[in-house]
């Protein structure tokens, strides 16, 4: 069988019946030089690819659709973030890409998602574009040198950027378009280069196959396991420092984005095989490992260099504030091997919090951690997107909804039931401000924060003892060893106390208003966590009593 044909053959179950040209499993040194050679980018003195997105330096996910048919009617949770399409539509833009592609050049790659065996997902992706492919080798789990992956897989890909819907006719908002196909498993993209439309979509099929083929949660965290094999994980939105605080050289890094976690004793697992991490502003100082990752099988996005130079200028935002690199994981040191963690001991909600209300470390119990989990907060501060003057509050379903195909109740109920069957502590960390709001206080230090987080870590905070915060019920301790006991109580913090009552009042309040989405389908349990917004006179804490927690 020549190559071509035995490349034919594999692409058959997803629509292709000839091919002119195409390439498979190309190792990283190939891809590179057809990408430069093909102009889809150039290197940088340090050897990475540098690519452009075009249009698109971001995932759209207005342009993201799920096809609604028998399988995913009844269990997909529909609505803004879940829009359906249909299943003819589907099945005649699938036609037009494969007719548009069979006469190009095309490179398909071979992985997997989920580094436990069970709950490995075979993927095989169609790329129009080299780097793309490349992008793919970085991001999946790689299979082992010389392994047979002719395999039927349980998820295929076709993305071609240059190819574009015609919304009249195809059923699409515009000429882009993610759509994903739950009974064909099959996605397909097209009119964006953004490549992490690839790696997200993956992510979107397991958060609707684990729960409910295997009972297994998926989550968006990075995860790390200490000298002693206890496994931490770190959720948090863009900005709260999930990738800087779970890189720690005194621990292993699981994977730094997405994992799930087994019923029993089974643990936790990374569901890639690299890194996807933001590069603005990044420094040699700041992110050692980002830094020096960032080299020849490395790819970053939507950068620019110094000028006259071919070293790549980390600050400038002309293009997009959302620069990224992709590279294999196996680039970071001190990463577990396999990607593979035990049931964790500690999990850890991050929250920038611009308001300064939340105190920087807190102790949830499972009433909490599920609303907590279900809010999934955090600020969006001036500067960071057009159109922003002043901080804006932002929750996202277990910090991560716009990946959630379920109604996110269902992923609360699976994390309550994991505390339930295991002994694991839940920390809200605010990595945000302290000592009034944006403005007026000033950020958290990071040195605080790492030692907060340790000191969680390692049981230093097993015999201290906490009380209640008066608005969200958390539990706040009275000492860490290296903090100063007032940024404990962020009241303490504030100089207008009374300023403060109001701030946590504000904030409890939209917290209330964003959870009314949920409510419905919210059982008690999850409905016990909620804030409690009382009167300004009645919020008076100055001498808290401290309980056991």
């Amino acid at each position: 069988m020549s190559a071509t044909a035995n490349i034919l053959s594999r692409l058959q179950p997803v629509g292709f019946r000839r091919l002119a040209h195409a390439h498979l499993n190309l190792p990283p040194a190939a891809l590179v030089e057809a990408a430069v050679c093909r102009k889809e980018g150039v290197l940088t003195d340090t050897g990475a690819l540098m690519a452009d997105t075009g249009q698109f330096t971001g995932r759209s996910p207005k342009d993201r659709f799920i096809v609604r048919d028998e399988k995913t009617a009844d269990s997909v949770w529909w609505g803004d973030i879940n829009i359906p399409f249909e299943a003819a539509k589907f099945d005649q833009l699938h036609q037009k890409m494969v007719a548009y592609l069979e006469d190009k050049e095309l490179y398909v790659r071979e992985g997997y998602a989920g580094a436990h065996p069970a709950s490995q997902l075979k993927l095989r992706i169609v790329n129009e574009l080299a780097w793309h492919n490349l992008f793919c080798y970085n991001m999946f789990l790689r299979p082992e040198e010389g392994a047979d992956t002719s395999w039927a897989a349980d998820f295929s890909i076709i993305c071609a950027p240059s190819f574009e819907a015609d919304p009249a006719v195809d059923g699409t908002r515009q000429k882009n378009f993610a759509i994903l196909n739950f009974t064909k498993k099959l996605i397909l993209i097209g009119g964006t280069g953004y490549a992490g439309e690839m790696k997200k979509g993956i992510f979107g099929v397991l958060n609707y196959l684990l729960p409910h083929e295997q009972d297994t949660l998926p989550m968006h965290c990075s995860a790390n396991i200490g000298s002693h094999g206890d496994a931490a994980v770190f959720f948090g939105l863009s900005g709260t420092g999930k990738t800087t605080l779970s890189t720690d050289p005194n621990r292993h890094l699981v994977g730094d984005d997405e994992h799930g976690w087994l019923p029993g004793e089974g643990g936790i697992f990374n569901f890639e095989g690299g890194c996807y991490a933001k590069v603005i502003d990044l420094g040699a100082e700041k992110e050692p490992e980002i830094w020096n990752a960032i080299k020849f099988g490395s790819i970053v996005e939507n950068t620019r260099f110094v000028p006259g130079t071919r070293t790549v200028d980390y600050a400038n935002k002309s293009v997009t504030e959302n620069t990224r690199t992709a590279y294999p994981i196996d680039y970071i040191p001190n990463i577990a091997v396999p990607s593979i963690g035990p049931v964790p001991t500690n999990i850890f909600f991050l929250t920038a919090d611009a308001t300064g209300v939340l105190p920087p470390l807190s102790k949830l119990d499972k009433s909490h951690a599920m609303y907590h989990f279900l809010s999934g907060y955090t600020a969006k501060v001036a500067g960071t997107e057009m159109g922003i003057l002043e901080p804006q509050a932002t929750f996202s379903a277990c910090f991560g909804a716009v990946f959630l195909p379920l109604h996110p109740t269902r992923y609360a109920e699976m994390l309550g039931q994991k505390m339930d069957d295991h002994p694991v502590n839940v920390w809200l960390v605010n990595t945000g401000w302290s000592g009034g709001g944006y403005g007026v206080g000033s950020r958290m230090k990071l040195s605080y924060t790492r030692a907060l987080i340790t000191a969680a870590l390692t049981g230093q905070l097993d015999d201290v003892k906490f009380r209640p915060h008066p608005v969200f019920g958390v539990q706040v301790p009275g000492a860490v060893p290296g903090i100063p006991t007032e940024l404990l109580d962020p009241r303490r913090t504030w100089a207008d106390k009374n300023a403060y009552d109001k701030a946590a009042n504000q904030l409890a309040t939209k917290f209330i208003t964003n959870f009314e989405k949920y409510a419905a389908a919210a059982n008690e349990e999850i409905l016990a966590g909620a804030p409690v917004v009382a009167p300004v006179a009645e919020v008076q804490v100055e001498a808290p009593v401290l309980v056991a927690a």
